[in-house]
């Protein structure tokens, strides 16, 4: 119940700081100049607070979805999964576009890519995890088979959210593939894919990893996957009444 209460405060704590920073937000923009009034002027026009309230939304929006997910799969997410789930969004988000942190600390968003690599293929073991214990059609899945599927999945929601940045940059002129510099400026061939095959690499690395740790999980039933993934929200079944008993009994 501590680990629960503790999750739940931080939930919390993550979704206000989201709808705090989302109204904040809609007024900087309304108020925000089209471009830039002077040299001196950085990352405070239109487009810049178009894409924290974009952001800042999709927290909130996305931050409902476990509890969804739960109530309509039944299934029950590790308490674990959650706070690193919300944390992730916390500084993915606020952090590291209301605050700048992509622009001013090294390799911010690849260890966030790194981390997310981890998540997706963790999320990818819990699947093949569910389909072997189904009761409906459960399958038999092999360690090398689950790593595979993991890994893949891992990779391509990877590779999705870098074509959503590439949809949402063209065609609202925002800056999710930091295309462009704090200032404005925007970087020339080489430098211009530098963000985006950065992220694919490590969403790969990341990836690799879990799904080989955990296809060594499983080989050798260490149990240590079983902490991290996604189980059925089986219930539990309450005992006999005194009443029931009589009836079936007879007595």
């Amino acid at each position: 119940m501590k680990k629960l209460s503790g999750s739940k405060v931080l939930e919390g704590f993550i979704f206000s700081t989201f709808l705090v920073s989302t109204i904040y937000v809609a007024a900087r923009f309304i108020l925000a100049p089209s471009g830039p009034t002077s040299p001196e002027q950085v990352y405070a026009v239109k487009s810049d607070y178009a894409l924290m309230l974009l952001q800042c939304f999709m927290g909130m929006v996305v931050m409902l979805l476990p509890g969804i997910l739960q109530r309509k799969l039944k299934i029950k997410i590790p308490s674990g999964m959650l706070v690193a789930f919300a944390a992730f969004l916390y500084c993915a988000i606020y952090l590291g576009e209301v605050h700048y942190f992509y622009f001013r600390i090294p390799h911010w968003d690849t260890l966030l890519h790194i981390f997310s690599g981890f998540a997706l293929g963790a999320i990818g073991l819990s699947i093949v995890g569910l389909l072997n214990k189904s009761e409906v059609a459960p399958l038999s899945i092999s360690p090398a088979f689950a790593a595979m599927f993991a890994f893949c999945f891992a990779v391509s929601i990877g590779v999705i959210w870098e074509i959503y940045e590439f949809s949402v940059d063209t065609v609202a002129g925002l800056n999710m593939q930091k295309y462009a510099l704090e200032s404005g400026e925007l970087l020339i061939g080489h430098a211009a894919l530098t963000d985006t095959m950065k992220d694919l690499i490590v969403d790969v690395i990341g990836a690799l990893v879990i799904s080989i740790i955990g296809y060594l999980s499983m080989r050798h039933e260490s149990g240590w996957l079983e902490r991290i993934q996604i189980k059925q929200n089986i219930p539990v079944k309450q005992p006999a009444t005194a009443h029931a008993l009589e009836t079936t009994t007879g007595f």
